[in-house]
C-alpha cells in the first residue's frame, strides 16, 4: 500500500481553496473526519462528566478517548496525559508548579535554539524562585545542538533542563536520548517540547527519556489544544495551584476548569486520521508507526527536491543545515527582505511566512535579529505542485 496523497488531499477541506500551505509548523489544516468529530460531540447531549445521564457520560468516554489516543500517540501512559489550552500554557502550569520545589542557587538550564515558550516560562520561575538559568549554546553554521552543549552548562545544582525534540525554526532534531542520560546523570528532570517534532516523527516518551513530553495537536492535523505527557508516579508527587473542591486525582488534578470536549474529541479523530496513513491491521500505535515511516518518506523526498530547487536560485541561503532535521526550512535572500517575499508569495496563493516564529535566541544567534527569515515547513498534504509553486514564486520574486 503506498501513500495516497490525493486521497489524503481530498479529505483535507481547505485546500479546495487553492492555496499551497508551507505554514504547517504554525498550524496544520483540518481533515474532515476532526471536524466531523468536533461537529458531533457538540450535537450529542453534553454536560459535566458523569454516569447519571448521557451528556455526562459522552463528556467522559470523550476525555478517556482522547487521554487514550495521546498515549498512543506520545508512547505514553494515559493515566499521565494532561490536557490544557496550548502548550505554552501548560509549560507556565508546570514551571510554577516545579518551581515551588526549588531552592535559591539551584540551576536550572535552558536552550538557545527553543522556541520562547520552552524558555520565558523557565526562566521567569528560576527568577522568582532565585534560582540560576543557565544556556545552553547551539551551532548556528550548522543548526546542531549536541549533548556537548548540554554537557556544558549542567552541574550538581542542575534541577531541570529544557530542551525542543525539534527546532520550530530551523527543523534541527537534537540527540534527545543522549541529552536524556546526561541530564538524569546530574539529578535532573528534561522537559521537552515535543510540538514541533510530533508533527514529523512518531514520539515516544520511554526512548526520547523524557520527563515531561509537551505537544500541540494543532500541528498535526488537530484542533487547538495543548497536551502532556508525564509518568504518572511523577504527576503524583507535583502539588499544582488548584480549586479547593477540585478533584486531586492524576491527571485531572492539573486540568484547570472544564474540559473542552469537542476538541478532545477532534484530538481522538485526528489520531485516528493518522492512524489511517498506516497499513491496515495492528495496534493503534503500530499504525501510527507505520503512517510516520510514510509521512517521513513522503516529506523527505519533497524536502530534497526543495532544497535543490533553492540551491538553484541566486541570493537565496538555507540556513536549516542540521544532520538530522524535519522538513522545515528557514531562508533569507541576499539583498531582499522576507517579509516582501512572504506577501508577493501570499498574492499568488503560496502561503509561507516570514519571521522569529517565537524561537527569539535562536533567530538572534543566527545573526538573523528579530527578522528572522522565511519558514518554509511541509506537511503530510504538501504536494510536489505546491513546491513547483513555492520555487517558481520565489524566481519571479528575485528576478
Amino acid at each position: 500500500m503506498t501513500y495516497d496523497l490525493t486521497a489524503l488531499r481530498a479529505r483535507v477541506p481547505a485546500l479546495a481553496a487553492g492555496t499551497a500551505h508551507f505554514d504547517g509548523p504554525g498550524g496544520t489544516q483540518t481533515p474532515q473526519p476532526v471536524i466531523e468529530a468536533i461537529a458531533a460531540a457538540l450535537s450529542r447531549p453534553l454536560s459535566n462528566r458523569g454516569d447519571a445521564l448521557p451528556g455526562e457520560r459522552n463528556a467522559g468516554t470523550i476525555v478517556a478517548g482522547a487521554r487514550r489516543a495521546m498515549a498512543d500517540l506520545l508512547g505514553a501512559d494515559p493515566a499521565g496525559v494532561v490536557f490544557g489550552r496550548s502548550a505554552t500554557q501548560l509549560t507556565y502550569d508546570f514551571s510554577r508548579t516545579l518551581a515551588a520545589t526549588w531552592s535559591p542557587g539551584d540551576e536550572v538550564v535552558v536552550t538557545r535554539l527553543d522556541h520562547d515558550a520552552n524558555i520565558r516560562p523557565w526562566v521567569q520561575a528560576a527568577e522568582r524562585a532565585g534560582c540560576t538559568v543557565r544556556r545552553a549554546d547551539f551551532d548556528p553554521a550548522t543548526g546542531e545542538l549536541t549533548a556537548d552543549h548540554i554537557r556544558a552548562v549542567l552541574s550538581g545544582r542542575t534541577r531541570l533542563v529544557a530542551v525542543t525534540a525539534a527546532s520550530n525554526l530551523l527543523g534541527t532534531i537534537p540527540p534527545i536520548a543522549e541529552i536524556a542520560r546526561l541530564v538524569h546523570e546530574a539529578g535532573a528532570l528534561l522537559y521537552v517540547d515535543g510540538v514541533h517534532y510530533a508533527a514529523h516523527a512518531l514520539a515516544d516518551i520511554e526512548a526520547l527519556g523524557a520527563d515531561f513530553l509537551v505537544c500541540s495537536p494543532y500541528k498535526f492535523l488537530g484542533p487547538h489544544l495543548g497536551v502532556l505527557a508525564a509518568r504518572p508516579a511523577l504527576l503524583e508527587s507535583l502539588r499544582p495551584d488548584k480549586l479547593l473542591p477540585s478533584t486531586d486525582v492524576v491527571p485531572e488534578r492539573f486540568e484547570l476548569g472544564t474540559l473542552p470536549y469537542e476538541f478532545l474529541a477532534g484530538t481522538g479523530a485526528a489520531v485516528d486520521f493518522l492512524a489511517g496513513l498506516g497499513a491496515p491491521g495492528g495496534t493503534r500505535r503500530e499504525r501510527l508507526a507505520s503512517a510516520f515511516a510514510r509521512i517521513e518518506e513522503h516529506e523527505g523526498a519533497l524536502r530534497e527536491r526543495l532544497e535543490k530547487g533553492l540551491a538553484a536560485l541566486p541570493r537565496v541561503t538555507a540556513h536549516s543545515r542540521a544532520a538530522r532535521r524535519t522538513p522545515t526550512l528557514l531562508v533569507t535572500l541576499d539583498g531582499r527582505e522576507t517579509a516582501d517575499a512572504y506577501r508577493f508569495l501570499a498574492e499568488r496563493g503560496v502561503h509561507a511566512p516570514s519571521g522569529h516564529f517565537y524561537a527569539l535566541e535562536a533567530s538572534r544567534r543566527l545573526g538573523l535579529g528579530d527578522t528572522g527569515g522565511l519558514r518554509v515547513g511541509l506537511a503530510p498534504y504538501t504536494s510536489g505542485e505546491d513546491v513547483d509553486r513555492l520555487l517558481t514564486g520565489l524566481a519571479d520574486f528575485l528576478e
